[in-house]
């Protein structure tokens, strides 16, 4: 578990970059600090229960739509000085992108990220995180903000690895998954509670590819 101060050198972000460099993910069961991952947990509710987070749409641009037969979460993205638990979390996630850079000299310029909340039987299909049609997104993060997740409940990430493997993370409160954005095809499986957690995607500078 991370402490509140976190250098990029750090030895649970240089088991991320050296996973990311074997092979394509990583997942650690306990990044946050139990109380950082609360807060961040009843931030999300919190933004939930007075209607600030949106059905999630696909596409991009004009084509985006809300399609709930593809994904059914609700979303908001961060914005730095909202709340201070955010802008902790966000600290954390600048200090993982200096470390991805300074070890796979990646040029990751940015990181954005929203909440994601899943209501009981909500799912999202199979999927890759990069567009067609732009390729800033290179590596993308969830973390979780479940409290005594049970396997029973569902809600798992069903990654599908390189190797033919299927690989199903349990989204307990605290742990996070890393994995390159367009390399690792992924699901939501439904559940029969609420899932939360904080998706991210860590950026370079890019162009519009049509």
């Amino acid at each position: 578990m991370l402490g509140m101060q976190i250098p990029s050198d750090h030895p649970s972000l240089l088991k991320i970059v050296d996973d990311l460099a074997i092979q394509g993910w990583s997942q650690q069961t306990i990044f946050l600090p139990e109380a950082l991952t609360l807060k961040l947990a009843a931030e999300c509710r919190k933004r939930s229960d007075e209607g600030e987070l949106s059905p999630a749409s696909v596409g991009r641009g004009s084509a985006q739509q809300v399609r709930e037969s593809v994904r059914g979460d609700h979303i908001q993205w961060l914005e730095p000085g909202e709340s201070e638990a955010c802008d902790q979390y966000l600290k954390f996630m600048g200090s993982l992108r200096q470390a991805l850079n300074q070890g796979l000299f990646l040029g990751l310029e940015d990181f954005e990220s929203h909440f994601a909340f899943y209501p009981p039987g909500a799912f999202y299909r199979k999927h890759v995180d990069r567009f067609r049609d732009d390729d800033r997104r290179i590596v993308s993060s969830v973390l979780y903000l479940n409290p005594s997740w049970q396997s029973e409940q569902g809600g798992q990430l069903r990654m599908y690895l390189n190797d033919g493997a299927v690989h199903d993370v349990q989204p307990v409160g605290g742990s996070l998954v890393i994995f390159l954005s367009s390399d690792i095809p992924h699901e939501v499986l439904p559940a029969n509670r609420d899932r939360l957690s904080l998706t991210g995607w860590f950026r370079r500078r890019g162009e519009e590819l049509f």
